[in-house]
């Protein structure tokens, strides 16, 4: 019990020294609040009983901080026994491309094994978790189904359910946590960017996130997660959150993440998001797109529409009027593109269906319904959804529209 007394004391010092040389303990919600949130993994007295003594795994990224220090750091420096690191898409450091398959790996500061959850395998198998009595989950979400540190953490869950472990997810800010929108997924269109039927954005936490895929037996065979959620303080889920660390390379400011929700489905199209210029997720265009007012030139390696000139919308004007906006999906920019350069082109891939989580959005759109139309044909799911969503919330639910 000493033990456990002195390593609280030096976890203390370490929490409060973090908190005096920054002002991110907390990422500030705000555009318009100037209120501080705490994040789950700050709040070491919360779950520090529960890794004392015991081999610990991670799942975390570039995101996992407190204060100035990643939680590896932190836990290492209070003499936790760290044993493995497992990673989600973008890497580690969280500076690899979407999409690009991430390898097994050694961290070059601490010589720990990093498994990678986004290369050959998705999921933990048996002998990655060997050895480990608990795992900390701690990554930066973003509210959207086919962002997929989502689906890292069902697998995740699904892993330790079937070898008996432990599973601890810190909460975090969800920085589209304010509205809910979007066509809720078909299951038969499952896949690693859409595992569960809820909609494109869902207005939950990631910790609420968990226990909701917990509660409605979603993982594999029904399995059942030893689960705990390290809760916010002074989190306000009307608010966007305004995030210190971007939590992708793509997403690297808050109105690239607020347009997200609308602008990557895109990504099952011709039209490109920005992607190879200074600013991804916040612009969209395409050479034969001519009416539009803004043009870009995507550059770099592999980049979609690699040194054309496109000619598209600048969005960030649109984004710091959120206030005024709609808190929905914004389908227009979709339909009129495919209006325009249709004709011509083939202007859904492969992909599109996966991201929408159904074949209806493109059938709609295809068949020339309007936004409303479209938006309407969502909502009997979407009240469905918001039932269940209920039974998880941790937090104050926001104000609907």
């Amino acid at each position: 019990m000493a033990s456990l007394h002195i390593t609280r004391f030096f976890a203390c010092l370490i929490l409060i020294s973090n908190l005096c040389c920054t002002s991110i303990i907390s990422q500030k919600i705000e555009l318009n609040n100037s209120e501080t949130v705490v994040n789950g993994s700050s709040q070491l007295s919360m779950y520090l009983s529960d890794i004392q003594d015991k081999k610990v795994g991670l799942v975390v990224n570039h995101s996992s901080i407190i204060g100035k220090m990643h939680l590896l750091d932190t836990l290492l420096a209070i003499g936790i026994e760290v044993k493995c690191i497992f990673t989600p898409e973008h890497g580690f450091r969280g500076n690899e491309e979407a999409g690009k398959i991430i390898d097994n790996a050694f961290d070059a500061k601490t010589s720990l094994p990093i498994v990678s959850l986004y290369g050959q395998k998705k999921k933990a198998d048996p002998s990655d978790l060997a050895g480990i009595d608990i795992i900390l989950f701690d990554l930066q979400d973003v509210g959207v189904r086919f962002y997929t540190y989502i689906s890292t953490l069902s697998y995740m869950m699904e892993a330790c359910a079937e070898n008996n472990i432990k599973l601890i997810v810190m909460d975090r800010p969800n920085p589209n946590g304010f509205y809910i929108d979007g066509p809720v997924l078909d299951t038969n269109f499952r896949s690693f960017v859409g595992m569960h039927p809820v909609p494109i954005v869902y207005g939950l936490t990631i910790g609420e996130y968990a226990m909701m895929v917990n509660g409605e037996n979603w993982l594999a065979n029904k399995v059942k997660c030893d689960l705990k959620v390290i809760p916010l303080i002074n989190y306000n889920r009307n608010n966007i959150s305004k995030l210190n660390v971007p939590p992708s390379p793509n997403l690297r400011t808050w109105e690239a993440i607020y347009l997200y929700p609308s602008l990557c489905l895109f990504e099952g199209t011709i039209v490109s998001v920005g992607r190879g210029t200074e600013f991804p997720f916040q612009v969209f265009g395409h050479p034969e797109y001519v009416q539009g007012s803004f043009m870009f030139i995507p550059k770099g390696e592999k980049v979609f529409l690699e040194g054309q000139h496109c000619y598209g919308c600048n969005l960030r004007g649109f984004a710091e009027n959120y206030s005024n906006n709609p808190k929905q999906i914004e389908l227009f920019w979709l339909l009129d593109t495919y209006k325009i350069l249709s004709p011509n082109k083939n202007y859904f891939n492969g992909y599109f269906d996966k991201l929408a989580g159904t074949d209806q959005l493109r059938i709609d759109i295809e068949a020339g319904l309007s936004p409303e139309a479209i938006r309407n044909s969502w909502k009997p799911d979407l009240d469905n959804y918001k039932k269940i969503r209920k039974k998880y919330l941790l937090y104050p639910d926001f104000i609907y529209n």
